[in-house]
């Protein structure tokens, strides 16, 4: 697949990007050689070859659940630009 310079627009378009005349010019080229290496990376050949989704095995880290104080009111809000009532305060955004 090649990529020219309305695909890069495009893309750019999507992104909300303004992009200038120099780097269209650039991202046209770099993305075409993303692309082909890729196409050559499709040249190998893959047969008996497992799909990994980790190069080691998973390892996930448990802990005893314990119960703790919880942090007082005052000092989870000492940080809010609002609070009101022991709640904090945001901003209305559905208009």
């Amino acid at each position: 697949m090649s990529i020219t310079e309305k695909d890069v627009l495009h893309v750019a378009e999507l992104a909300r990007l303004e992009l200038t005349a120099r780097e269209k010019e650039i991202y046209t080229v770099q993305l075409k050689r993303i692309l082909g290496y890729v196409e050559k990376l499709s040249e190998l050949g893959t047969d008996g070859v497992r799909p990994t989704t980790h190069t080691v095995p998973p390892r996930t880290a448990y802990r005893e659940d314990r119960v703790l104080p919880s942090l007082p009111s005052e000092e989870a809000l000492s940080n809010a630009p609002s609070s009101d009532r022991g709640c904090f305060k945001v901003p209305k955004i559905i208009e």
